[in-house]
């Protein structure tokens, strides 16, 4: 009898674990019938920025390089930025009476961008030169100034090189003072100064008497001199090495071929007005 009994649990068992398979296999089987399909999670589309927040977010990033690389405090990159706006907007002013602005789309080295932002065209760079800095040069040397700042070769000033520029000559040391100034002399950025190149930069500096029947001739004979005085390797040109040993033993020859750095008193004026 015990084993009857044992046979029908066995039996029942098998059974129910069939049912248990089927109904099982027919629940996955419905469900896999009228399951929706799973649900993403919603995109967002990512706002457009407009011109005037990249900007700002680019300036943004300026600034917070210039506190890394310039000789700046938070507060003078602060008041900085503030002046070059307004002298933004004073170019743009211009530009639309149709005044200035001219040199804004200015040949440019081939390869590199004409303009690509906003900035200070030449004009409103050199008023900034002769009425800030008191430096008074002929236009080549002014011209050449701009270049050195305008690293890039935008055409404008722009605000990274505003903040670069502005350091050197407010806070340089006499070493990067040295390099700007042969920067300024060196016409065509090939690494030396020649001899046309400070007959170039001295022509317009010395005063010619009426007197003189080839005034041209005492450029050449001043050029000699010089050439003397700064060739050190004597290879006939100058390069930053013998320019940067003539400084340090005449430091006065640092502005030789044309004033390009401003006056101690208008830089103690200028900073000073950034902590006002």
């Amino acid at each position: 009898m015990a084993t009857e009994v044992s046979g029908l649990s066995m039996r029942g068992g098998v059974l129910l674990m069939k049912s248990v398979s089927l109904f099982l296999a027919g629940t996955r089987s419905s469900k896999g019938s009228s399951a929706q399909p799973p649900i993403k999670p919603p995109k967002f589309r990512r706002k457009k920025m407009s011109e005037q927040d990249i900007a700002y977010r680019c300036s943004m990033k300026i600034l917070e390089a210039a506190k890394r690389d310039t000789q700046f405090t938070r507060s003078e990159i602060e008041a900085l930025y503030k002046i070059f706006r307004k002298l933004v907007t004073m170019n743009k002013t211009k530009s639309s009476q149709g005044k200035t602005n001219s040199n804004a789309n200015a040949p440019s080295i081939i390869g590199k961008p004409t303009n690509v932002q906003e900035g200070i065209d030449r004009i409103v760079f050199r008023e900034i030169l002769h009425n800030t800095f008191d430096i008074v040069a002929e236009n080549m040397l002014m011209d050449r100034i701009f270049c050195v700042w305008d690293k890039a070769n935008y055409g404008l000033i722009t605000l990274e090189a505003w903040l670069n520029g502005l350091s050197l000559f407010l806070k340089g040391s006499t070493t990067k003072h040295t390099e700007f100034c042969f920067a300024v002399y060196d016409l065509n950025a090939d690494g030396f100064i020649t001899k046309d190149e400070m007959f170039q930069l001295l022509k317009n500096c010395l005063i010619k008497h009426p007197q003189e029947e080839d005034p041209d001739e005492s450029v050449k004979d001043l050029v000699d001199i010089v050439m003397k005085k700064m060739d050190k390797d004597k290879d006939s040109k100058v390069s930053l090495e013998d320019f940067q040993e003539t400084v340090k033993e005449e430091p006065l020859l640092l502005e030789a071929f044309g004033k390009c750095l401003p006056s101690e008193r208008s830089k103690n004026t200028f900073l000073s007005t950034l902590k006002a």
